[in-house]
Formats: C-alpha cells, sequence, structure tokens
C-alpha cells in the first residue's frame, strides 16, 4: 500500500475518533473548533506566500464542513460561526495576495445589500432584535460575496483543488459517525414521513440534510477521480454509501435531491472533456457506483419499514398523498413575492419577510428560497444581486473550461438556496469555488537572464 493511501485512511480514522469522542463528550466539541483554529491558523501564518491562498482555501473548506456539526454540538463560538470564519479567512487572503480586477460585479453585490439595511431600520417591529435579524439574513450573502470577490480567477492547481475538496468532506466524516452514534437504530425514532430531528443526530433535519448531501457529492468525486485502484474505490464507495444512507433517513428530500443533481452535472462535464480510455473506466465506475446507490437506497427503506419510499411519494405515513410536495415552502415563496410586488423598488427591508410571519403568525418562520427573499427584502437592488450571481460564473466559464467541477459547484449553489435558503455556509463557498481559475501543474523551467546582468540560469516558478 502506498504512503498517500495509508495517509488518506489514517486522516478518515483520525476524524471517525473525534466524531466518536464529541458524543460521548460534547464538551470536547469546542476543543475540536479552538484546535481547528490553533492548528490551521498556525499553518497560514507559517506558510510561504504563495501558498497563503491555497492554506486559506483549506481552512475555509474545513469549518465549512464542520459548520453544522458544531452548531449540533454547540461548539463554535456562536450560531453563524462558520459563516464569520470564511468571512475572517477571505478578508485575510485579500489583504495577503488582493482580488482580482474583473471581480468588481462582487463589489456591487455586496452593496446592493445595504438599501435593505436603511429600509430595515424603519420596517422592523419594535420588539425585533435589529442587530440580530440583520446579521442572521445577511450574513450568508455577505460570506457569498467575499468568498468570491477573493476567489475569483484566483489560480488553482487540480491537485490542490481535489484536496481542499477533501478538507470539506473530512469534518462531514466526524459528523455522520456522531450522528451513527446518536441515533444508531432508525426504527426506533419514526412515527410518520415528516423531516425527522432525532435521525438527523438532533438537529434540524434541512441542514444536515444538506451538508451529508455536500459529503454525497465530495465522495462521489473521490470514487470517480480519486481512486486509481481498489482498495481507495472501496473505501471512497463505502464512506459514499454511509453518509448517503446518513442524509435519505433525515427524511429531509433537498439535501438529497441536490446532491443527485450535482453529482450527475459533474459526471457529465467530467465524461465528456476526458480521454477515452478514461470514458470506458467512467462507464465500469458509474454501473458499480449505480449499484451502490440502490443497495443504499434499499437498505434505507428496509430500515425504515417503507417510510422513505412514501416520503420521496410525497405521501404520509398511512399511504395518502399530501396536498403540499413543497411542505409549505411554495406559500412562503408566494408570500415574498408578494411583498416584492408592493415594494419594488427598495423592497421591505432586510429581515423584514421573518418579522411579518411574527405579527401575522406568532411565529418567525424563516424563509427557504434565498431567491424570493432577495427580491422581497431588497426590491429592485436584489434583482441587480440575482443577475450577478447567475451571469458572471457562467461568463468567467466562457473564457475559462477547466473546472470540472463548475457546474457540480453551481448546481449545488442553486438548488440548495432555493429549498434551504443560506442557513449555513456551505452554498456560499462551494459558489465561489466556482469561479477558481484551474490549472495545470507547472514543472520549474531555466530562463536565460540578459546577459548584462549575468550568464547564469535562474530558476522560475
Amino acid at each position: 500500500m502506498k504512503k498517500a493511501e495509508i495517509t488518506y485512511g489514517l486522516t478518515i480514522g483520525i476524524h471517525v475518533i473525534i466524531g466518536i469522542l464529541i458524543y460521548f463528550n460534547e464538551s470536547l466539541a469546542k476543543l475540536y473548533f479552538f484546535g481547528a483554529v490553533c492548528v490551521f491558523g498556525f499553518r497560514i501564518i507559517v506558510s510561504k506566500p504563495n501558498d497563503k491562498t491555497y492554506e486559506i482555501l483549506k481552512t475555509a473548506a474545513y469549518f465549512v464542513g464542520a459548520e453544522v456539526l458544531l452548531r449540533t454540538t454547540k461548539g463554535a463560538i456562536s450560531y453563524e460561526a462558520g459563516k464569520y470564519v470564511v468571512i475572517l479567512l477571505m478578508t485575510i487572503g485579500m489583504f495577503y495576495k488582493g482580488i482580482s480586477g474583473k471581480a468588481y460585479p462582487y463589489i456591487l453585490y455586496i452593496l446592493m445589500m445595504v438599501p435593505s439595511i436603511f429600509v430595515a431600520s424603519t420596517t422592523l417591529s419594535f420588539d425585533a432584535n435589529f442587530r440580530t435579524n440583520i446579521a442572521f439574513v445577511l450574513s450568508g450573502p455577505v460570506c457569498l460575496g467575499i468568498a468570491a470577490l477573493f476567489l475569483y480567477n484566483k489560480a488553482i492547481t487540480r491537485q490542490k483543488l481535489d484536496n481542499v475538496i477533501l478538507m470539506i468532506g473530512l469534518p462531514i466524516i466526524t459528523h455522520t459517525t456522531y450522528i451513527l452514534f446518536y441515533n444508531p437504530t432508525v426504527k426506533a425514532v419514526l412515527s410518520g414521513t415528516e423531516s425527522n430531528r432525532s435521525a438527523s443526530g438532533g438537529w434540524g433535519a434541512n441542514q444536515v440534510s444538506c451538508i451529508l448531501g455536500l459529503g454525497m457529492l465530495i465522495f462521489a468525486i473521490r470514487f470517480f477521480k480519486n481512486s486509481p485502484n481498489l482498495n481507495l474505490k472501496l473505501l471512497n464507495a463505502f464512506l459514499f454509501s454511509v453518509i448517503s444512507y446518513r442524509a435519505l433517513v433525515t427524511f429531509s428530500r433537498g439535501g438529497v435531491l441536490t446532491a443527485i443533481l450535482s453529482i450527475a452535472a459533474f459526471l457529465a462535464i467530467y465524461f465528456a472533456f476526458t480521454t477515452s480510455k478514461k470514458r470506458n473506466e467512467i462507464i465500469i465506475g458509474g454501473l458499480l457506483f449505480g449499484f451502490i446507490t440502490f443497495g443504499v437506497w434499499t437498505y434505507s427503506s428496509m430500515q425504515t419499514d417503507g417510510l422513505l419510499d412514501l416520503r420521496y411519494e410525497n405521501r404520509d405515513h398511512l399511504g395518502r398523498e399530501k396536498e403540499d410536495v413543497t411542505t409549505g415552502r411554495l406559500t412562503l415563496f408566494l408570500e415574498e413575492m408578494e411583498g416584492f410586488i408592493h415594494n419594488p423598488f427598495f423592497g421591505i427591508g432586510s429581515s423584514r419577510a421573518k418579522d411579518e410571519r411574527v405579527e401575522i403568525e406568532g411565529q418567525g418562520t424563516t424563509s427557504h428560497n434565498e431567491m424570493s427573499r432577495t427580491l422581497a427584502e431588497h426590491g429592485f437592488f436584489g434583482i441587480i444581486m440575482i443577475l450577478v450571481l447567475i451571469f458572471k460564473p457562467i461568463w468567467f466559464r466562457s473564457l475559462n473550461k477547466k473546472n470540472v467541477y463548475f457546474y457540480a459547484f453551481l448546481g449545488f449553489w442553486f438548488a440548495t438556496i432555493n429549498h434551504s435558503s443560506m442557513r449555513i455556509a456551505a452554498p456560499a463557498f462551494v459558489y465561489a469555488l466556482a469561479l477558481l481559475n484551474v490549472v495545470n501543474e507547472k514543472s520549474f523551467i531555466y530562463r536565460q537572464q540578459p546577459r548584462l546582468q549575468t550568464s547564469e540560469p535562474q530558476l522560475q516558478q
């Protein structure tokens, strides 16, 4: 077995152990958080100038993958710590490496959020906490804007990008391990076909499904692209299977369906832009992958006594078809679009959509759709924000087609914000990863200096 395989297996083993330890003593989650801050912070500080962006990317990726676990176990310093860490890291990156001159649309995107804050100062109810409400609603969009601003057109090699993606996946392994110990027997906590908090490790099924869905995408990628031998293929297939199983039994469909969409987008591009030999491998791997996926679904269905099948058929536990396939999301969407229609220019103000529900219904159901929320709360400025988010990466892709993950990442972002808004940092960060300039590995070359300076060759990278 090669050293790289041993290291990979050992790293996965360590993250499984961390998950077990946190389950038995949740106070260790704080040690995990601060330990990660210290280790990654030290690596950023001591890294060479040319490696700063890479180290910052790996650090941000790790905290994106760990965010929901840290919320579940109260390991972070605040609920929104994941987004704040990403914002801080991207800001540090700008200080060291600057930003691309062509990233200015994302400056415009960030500035378009400002008017809604002033509007909110006049529209939010008296009982609403202005600072926390604004921070909760805008932390996700700001995280996306800052990350996109820093990462736009930043050069990175394929291997380094694969390592960054893996850094997201490692804490998801820890999270999955924690959930397995928290709820080893799914049948014991099932009573219907609704999203299940207990089967999700004691946290919101929507957020857990989202992050596990991202884990499904990551280890599907590693199965097809980063498994040069049978041992690694089996290991990555196993990780994909376990994460998929726990994602399915959350009974929150959004994360799973997003993963399926993203994996399909990745495979389509990967197949189209690779060699004939590699295509044959993808086809064979695809057949095996299909068999594994079928096995995971069958096992999950058996563990839930068929309730999982009913959930995806939009039926209740008695087999009756539910009236609303969106589980209330359509109602929220229509309410927010009504807010946009009545306030088309300045919008109703940041966080006002949730605040209105508190006044009318007595509870503040948060938006599940970032598009409708943006339009409602930002008005005409929201239209500009959405146009930037959609068309700027497409324009970038027309000039740079080397990022094989582009459509998978953009698809993950778009699907996630339309069923879960921007509750977690993952869609913001993954969107920004689509804007990276993927380059080939560079070898050292010798170039002759002008004779007036020296006759000796200089080594350049």
